[in-house]
């Protein structure tokens, strides 16, 4: 390896260390009005996830009443209940169903939203830390 090939390493080297350092330097200066505004996008996200969190746990007790209900259905069935019984606790498990599902449609999209909230606080802050 001759000199001037050293040396022309040796300066690409040396303006990739010092492109890197420039970078590392401005990545850190975000104004205090943005870094309060990505601090309330945050609190939000994670306000949006304890919502989430809470209704799936809503949803997973009304599956599981559900499934009592389909239960007693079949056991009052076995034990030759009256035919308007069997019919109104037929009624009732249709509803609980269309709830359950209704609930977890609005789940989808929240999270689906949560979900965007989260890639527009990192790109914010992508765009906060380069500039």
């Amino acid at each position: 390896m001759n000199t001037r090939s050293l040396g022309s390493l040796l300066l690409l080297i040396a303006t990739v260390f010092i492109s890197a350092g420039i970078a590392a330097a401005q990545g850190g200066n975000i104004s205090p009005w943005e870094r309060r505004e990505l601090r309330a996008d945050r609190r939000e996200i994670r306000i949006d996830n304890r919502e989430i969190r809470g209704d799936r746990r809503d949803i997973h007790g009304d599956v599981l009443e559900r499934r009592s209900d389909v239960r007693e259905l079949r056991q009052d069935r076995r034990q030759d209940a009256s035919r308007e019984e069997l019919l109104a606790d037929r009624r009732e498990i249709r509803a609980d169903s269309r709830e359950i599902n209704r609930s977890q449609r609005e789940l989808r999209v929240d999270r689906r939203d949560r979900r965007g909230d989260g890639r527009d606080f990192h790109r914010d802050l992508r765009r906060a830390r380069r500039n």
